[in-house]
């Protein structure tokens, strides 16, 4: 109830830094200086504290970061770990276990099923790499 409570507040705070420390404090959650959370971003209700965010990110409107999933045959859970400098664009869904690389950009609306490497530049349903170089 506590995790629902304090994820529903953060999900509408307009204040930045005030929803890093509710999710540092309440949640917690480990997020670098320079994180921010769009409005309406949802984070794992059970498992919060499984989420790792590095410093100086953007996580996009409506973005969905997940570390527990039941399936029919089997029940998933895996730490998500996102890196430095990385930009995850709106309405985008982050699976369990997912690890992304420092300096990486996900494209709006993209299913992150598996790893993106450091400076990958991906999108789509599910995930594509684009460009390994995020200057290309």
């Amino acid at each position: 109830m506590k995790n629902f409570i304090f994820i529903q507040l953060g999900r509408y705070i307009p204040i930045l830094p005030l929803k890093a420390w509710l999710y540092r404090t309440f949640l917690r959650m480990d997020i670098g200086d320079q994180t921010a959370f769009a409005l309406m971003v949802m984070l794992d209700i059970m498992y919060p504290e499984r989420i790792r965010v590095g410093r100086n990110c953007v996580i996009g409107y409506n973005t969905t970061i997940l570390v527990h999933e039941y399936l029919i045959t089997e029940y998933r859970l895996g730490d998500v770990v996102i890196g430095n400098n990385v930009m995850i664009g709106a309405n985008s869904t982050i699976l369990p276990g997912v690890t992304i690389g420092d300096d990486a950009i996900v494209s709006a609306g993209t299913l992150v099923h598996k790893d993106v490497p450091a400076g990958a530049f991906v999108g789509g349903n599910p995930m594509q790499i684009i460009s390994l170089n995020k200057n290309e």
